[in-house]
Formats: structure tokens, sequence, C-alpha cells
């Protein structure tokens, strides 16, 4: 096991890992800007570098910075938690050569699975059922036409290197598509410095739904279910369950089975998340998210396992602790992610927090590095905390997670709990029938 972690991330996913290492014995290294000198995972770190001014291009994403850290504190292990360096591939090959574990799968699986034409065919190689569509890049428009022609209109343009949403277009017709194609390029260029496109079939009111894998390098692999992400606001999720009330149980097991086996035919060492859209009973591959996702709690509460401890044991070469047969889904849980925004306009809203009450009680959770009189920088992500919670049921977890958000107050500054105490009594929401459009229609309504 390692003898001292570097977490190179902030707010509630520095403060979530820091947790898990602190349980497994293991001595932790706090990186922050100075925009983060007083944030909480800083405050209860066992020792903090400073890496740079409150730009994360000076800080959270300089690499000679984190690597001077590591030397400085002696740290043996980094944890990239999610966004920033996590799906990093230059990254985790740099620490290898320093001799510092990357806690996170191969520099090969990153690669692979960062480039959305070569995980595409590596899925379907795999037996994991993909979306009709291009075979590769395309390489002009006439082949995007013909392309577009054979699996049918409408059709998605998507950025190789792409995510978020960005390098994304609908074309409903062949006109359509040169204006989509043409932009979709230039946005790809501009976000990835990379135009490569492909095509797929456009589904018209499909579910997100995610498989939560685990592998150990060493020919074993298993799943923890499903998450179901459709509550989306411009391709970010913003609502999270599990197991999704899309699925029976046969479905369930169908998809876990193959995404597990997958994942142990590629040799695939760590935590990941394979992706899927989902339409009248079928699955069809997106991406596979090679890292810890925002969303793992709710597959926590479920399952009862501590999916960061297990990211660290085998990050460190210890082989699976658990086996399928061990897995068992209790229940169902919800996330909502609290952001520092209007609730309406999405705008960001920096601040001090002048006070903070987290709800409580039975099956309630809240990750989130903010406390009464911290101010969030305006420097990065908006997302302050996650309220999840657990029920025996559905209809269990709904009824706690409405208490919950009564409960949750946060002054000084605006925040998302408004849009979710709003959609808790939206009768779709209720009954579990919405699909990845659901939400932006929702915000639509004047």
């Amino acid at each position: 096991m390692f003898d001292k972690v570097l977490i190179a991330n902030r707010g509630e996913i520095a403060l979530r890992i820091q947790r898990a290492c602190k349980e497994l014995g293991i001595a932790t290294v706090a990186v922050h800007s100075t925009a983060d000198a007083d944030a909480m995972h800083v405050k209860l770190a066992d020792e903090t570098v400073c890496i740079g001014p409150p730009s994360a291009t000076e800080s959270y994403l300089n690499i000679p910075s984190l690597l001077a850290a590591c030397e400085i504190s002696g740290a043996d292990a980094l944890h990239p938690g999610y966004g920033f360096l996590s799906e990093n591939a230059r990254f985790a090959d740099i620490l290898d050569e320093h001799g510092i574990t990357f806690i996170g799968p191969s520099a090969e699986h990153i690669r692979l699975m960062g480039d959305k034409i070569a995980a595409k065919a590596t899925a379907k190689r795999l037996g994991i059922p993909v979306v009709p569509g291009s075979p590769g890049g395309v390489t002009s428009e006439e082949q995007a036409k013909k392309i577009a022609a054979e699996i049918g209109y409408p059709v998605l343009i998507k950025a190789a290197a792409g995510g978020g949403g960005r390098g994304m277009k609908v074309a409903t017709d062949e006109e359509h598509l040169s204006i989509a194609l043409s932009t979709a390029k230039a946005e790809s260029k501009a976000a990835f410095g990379d135009d490569t496109m492909y095509l797929e079939k456009y589904l018209g009111r499909p579910r997100h739904i995610e498989v939560q894998v685990i592998g150990d390098g060493q020919g074993n692999a298993v799943h923890l279910g499903e998450r179901d992400c459709s509550l989306q606001r411009r391709h970010q999720k913003v609502w999270e369950e599990a197991p999704s009330p899309a699925l029976n149980n046969e479905q369930r097991e169908e998809i876990g089975q193959i995404v597990a086996n997958a994942t142990a035919k590629l040799g695939y060492s760590g935590v990941g998340t394979i992706e899927f859209l989902y339409e009248n009973g079928e699955f069809y591959f997106i991406e596979m998210n090679t890292r810890l996702q925002v969303e793992h709690p709710v597959t926590e509460m479920i399952t009862g396992l501590d999916i960061v401890i297990e990211q660290i044991r085998i990050a460190s070469g210890a082989p699976l602790s658990i086996r399928q047969e061990d897995i068992r889904l209790s229940g169902h849980a919800i996330e909502c992610r609290i952001n520092a925004e209007n609730p309406s306009t999405f705008m960001p809203s920096p601040g001090t927090i002048s006070y903070f009450h987290p709800p409580g009680g039975l099956g309630v959770r809240v990750d989130s590095g903010v406390y009464a009189g911290y101010t969030i920088p305006a420097y990065y992500d908006s997302l302050i905390g996650k309220l999840i919670v657990h029920g025996k049921n559905r209809n269990e977890c709904m009824m706690r997670l409405k208490r919950s958000l009564g409960e949750f107050v946060i002054d000084g500054i605006e925040t998302t709990i408004p849009l979710f105490s709003a959609l808790i009594n939206e009768q779709d929401i209720v009954n579990g029938l919405y699909d990845i459009h659901w939400l932006e229609k929702y915000l639509e309504k004047p």
C-alpha cells in the first residue's frame, strides 16, 4: 500500500479522496492554488503545497508544479480525481517516468478510450452494442452524406476528441448536414485542436444509462449496476439515480455482465464507467470514462462498496477484493449536483457563504468542501456539493430527497437547490418517465 498520496484536485472530490486515504492509513498531500488556500481539503490534509496562482492552467493543470509537489512531499502516488488531468495520458506517462503511481488506468487505456472512434471500435470488438454510424472519422462532406443516407436521418455529428457537448451537432437532412458538419469541425478544432468528426444515428428520446465497472488488470472485473443520468442540461448531468427506473433486473444483469466481461478482456485496471444511450429496450455505447465519476456516490449507496478505496487498492497492485456474486444492489439512491449558480439562468454565483446547514438523518449524505465563511472562487467549476439520498425503494428515496432539500440551507450565494425542489414535484420525475431532452424542455417553459 502507498505511504503518501498527493491529491491533484480541489473541492468536494479532493476531500472525498482524502477521507478514503485516511481510512486506509495513508498520509495525504493537498495541493492548492492561492485562491484555494482556505479550502476544507487543504485544512484537513496532512501536508499542503501551493502550486500556483488562481488560474487552473497555472495551478491544477500545471504538470511541472504537480511533479515538484510530489518531490517536495515525497508522495509515492497521485490521485487525479475527476476533471483537470484525470484523463490525460501524457500526465500518467510522466508520473510513471518519475516513479510515481497514477491512481487510475494505464496511459494506454486512457488514450484508447479518449479517442471516440477507437473507443467505439474497441467496444464493438469486445461485444458491447454500439450506435450505428461511421466506422471511423469522416474525411469529406461527400462521405458524410453517403453515411448519413445509409444510417438514416437525423444524424449526430460528434468530435472524435470531444466531450461535454462541444463539437456536437444534429443534422436533420442533407442540406443541414453541410452546415452542421462545418460548424462542428470548427468548434472541435478550437476546443480540442482536432477537427476529426464521426457520425452516429441520432436517437429521438433516449435515456443516458451508464454502468460502473472495476477491473484489477489481472483478468478480474466486476460491474456495480447502472446509473441513470438522463436529466441533463447542455449535455451536463444534473441529477443521477441508481438503479434506473427504466430497466428491469434481467436487462440490468445482461448489460452489466457484457461490460464486466469486456473490461476483463481489455485488461483494464481501475474504476471506469461505460456509458450508453438506451431506447426501446436497446443499449448503444457512447464512451468509456477512464476515471472516477462525479456521481459515484449513488452506486456506493446501493452497493455499500467504497469505490475510491477499491480504486486505491488496485492501483497499489492488489487484486479485486470482491467477486460479482458478492455484489448485491440494495434500495434506491439519487444524487443532486448542487452548483453555485442562479437556479433559473444558471449564471455562476461565486461569493462568501454566510450560512451553511446541510441536511442529515438516515440515508442522507452530503459530499461538499464548503462551510460558513468560505468564499467560493470565480475561477473554477461551479459544483460546490452533492446531496445523495438512499431509501429502501424509489418512493422512499424521493420522499427523503424532498425532505432533505427542504432542510438544505446555503445563504450568501445563489444555488441550484430551488431547481431540485421544483423537479421533485414534477409528475414525470415522480414516475421516472424522462429522457435526455426532458430537462431542457422543462427549462424552456415560461
